[in-house]
């Protein structure tokens, strides 16, 4: 049966992360999904974003520059809490969007993040040598939850795409969905309640990646 939605997607524009192709792959997983009717729109318009059905914050770059562009966005963290801590709507953050869900960032001093989940963001340091920093291309998932409705058809080892030198280190084990080794165990996906994110690229994991975009937009916590 052909799934039909009239719910809206928003991707939040605040000056940080590959918006087109961000959007690209969630118009691409809802039309694979059956959801024809889904309207997604890039935005930094903060009445849009607190009346959006499901929110996606993606973000690249020095923690401290992306929340200081989130910030600078008249209004914009505000109508973030009202439509994701307020009213429960389904949040993404992907790579440092996931991070800015953190307490504080620790890249070129010590920075204040959303607070929503007990973690901070540190450096990563590879416990071997060899292994460089940063941490970018193909990397195996390991299911730490694999009931979490975000990995609903994802099988352990799949590959997905990373892109970073910082990384969450989480205060509680509950927020860790799934991770990857490299300098040690990388939180891949977090999460709680209606709070979700990713440190790999949903967008540039081809399979895996819209079908993790495919179960946000059925996700319903």
């Amino acid at each position: 049966m052909t799934a039909t939605s009239s719910a809206s997607v928003a991707l939040i524009d605040y000056g940080s992360g590959n918006l087109r192709s961000a959007a690209k792959a969630v118009e691409r997983a809802a039309q694979e999904a059956g959801r024809h009717g889904l309207a997604v729109t890039v935005t930094a318009d903060p009445g849009a974003i607190a009346r959006a059905d499901r929110i996606i914050l993606p973000g690249v770059g020095a923690f401290a520059d992306c929340m200081g562009g989130l910030l600078a966005v008249d209004g914009l963290k505000d109508a973030l809490e009202e439509a994701v801590i307020r009213r429960g709507q389904p949040f993404l953050g992907i790579c440092v969007g996931m991070q800015l869900m953190a307490r504080e960032g620790r890249e070129h001093g010590v920075h204040p993040g959303l607070g929503w989940i007990d973690a901070v963001v540190e450096r990563l340091v590879p416990a071997d040598p060899a292994l460089k920093i940063p941490h970018m291309g193909w990397n195996e998932l390991v299911l730490d939850q694999a009931d979490h409705p975000l990995l609903a058809g994802i099988e352990a080892g799949s590959h997905v795409y990373f892109v970073h030198s910082y990384g969450l280190k989480v205060g509680d084990p509950a927020l860790l969905k799934a991770h990857a080794d490299y300098a040690g165990s990388i939180p891949a996906l977090v999460g709680r309640d209606n709070l979700a994110g990713t440190q790999f690229h949903p967008e540039k994991s081809q399979a895996t990646g819209l079908k993790l975009i495919a179960n946000f937009l059925a996700w319903t916590p």
